[in-house]
């Protein structure tokens, strides 16, 4: 297996280098400024405070806004939203960054590796699809909202090239690797447990989020958390000749390391005939129905 990556355009702003020796710049030389980032001033109270008090614990003052943008940004960092609300409230916000999430089953989820994926690249992230059972259609990606000038394709042969594969992309920058292994029976089933822990200590010396979809779990206590959706069920609406609404899965929390397991969460993927404003949702073949350019979720159930 070849892979070939790419790293994409900076998306943040690296640290500054260490000063060189000014030269002198010729005139014919413009020279354009980046400018410095703008940062509220706090209150004439806050600045009062501060100035009573001791350096060492003015320092670490902050006023309400402060600490507001601060949670905020510690947040952002922390997860990638699905945007599937009954998924992301059972994740505890998401997808955690720099953990290995699992989703084991047969129902719907391809339906969530493509919201996470379309969530993630539509902020701006660079994301790599490790597609083991080469199901994966860059036509209907591109509907359900996935930038495909984001995303890195890779279709390896047996799962142990697929951990190979998301161990090395993981490395190289990318914030979110989603490795799926496909439809039952796995080719190359047999990957060794220090494989799955090498791929762990990856993600999290990398920041990157590894999300794992396959029909049964595979990373044991590497993960961060593990989801459970059994096969989806179709729903009908009409009477007599009836059309297909759309799927239905519920989705259990088997694991999760930060709260409480066993809550679950019923989630709908709605076709045209349901609701006009969504597009079609088809078949696919790593189970459950395909997202459409936006999908609905049941709520959060106990």
């Amino acid at each position: 297996m070849v892979a070939h990556a790419r790293l994409p355009d900076a998306q943040y702003s690296l640290l500054p280098s260490a000063p060189t020796p000014k030269r002198k710049v010729p005139q014919t030389v413009e020279l354009q400024l980046v400018p410095p980032l703008v940062i509220p001033e706090p209150s004439d109270a806050v600045r009062d405070l501060r100035a009573s008090l001791q350096p060492a614990i003015a320092a670490r003052l902050r006023s309400g806004s402060e600490l507001v943008q601060a949670l905020a940004r510690e947040r952002r960092d922390e997860v990638i939203p699905t945007t599937l609300a009954p998924i992301d409230a059972l994740l505890d916000g998401g997808l955690a960054r720099g953990k290995v999430t699992e989703i084991a089953g047969k129902g719907g989820r391809w339906s969530i590796v493509f919201a996470a994926l379309a969530a993630a690249t539509s902020m701006g992230e660079a994301a790599v699809l490790i597609d083991t059972g080469d199901h994966f259609d860059p036509q209907l990606g591109e509907l359900a909202g996935i930038d495909l000038q984001r995303l890195l394709w890779v279709r390896p042969k047996t799962l142990k090239q697929a951990v190979t594969a998301a161990e090395m992309l993981g490395a190289t920058g990318f914030q979110l690797v989603v490795l799926d292994a496909g439809l039952p029976p796995i080719r190359g089933r047999r990957v060794p447990d220090a494989s799955w822990v090498r791929l762990a200590r990856t993600a999290e010396a990398h920041g990157c989020t590894l999300f794992v979809s396959a029909p049964y779990a595979l990373t044991g206590t590497t993960s961060e958390a593990m989801l459970y959706a059994p096969a989806s069920r179709p729903r009908w609406i009409g009477q007599g000749v009836r059309l297909l609404a759309g799927f239905e899965t519920r989705v259990r929390l088997e694991k999760h390391r930060r709260k409480r397991t066993g809550e679950s969460a019923m989630v709908f993927f709605l076709s045209a005939a349901a609701e006009p404003p969504l597009s079609d949702a088809s078949h696919s073949k790593s189970g459950g129905a395909a997202p459409s350019a936006s999908l609905r979720a049941g709520a959060l159930q106990k």
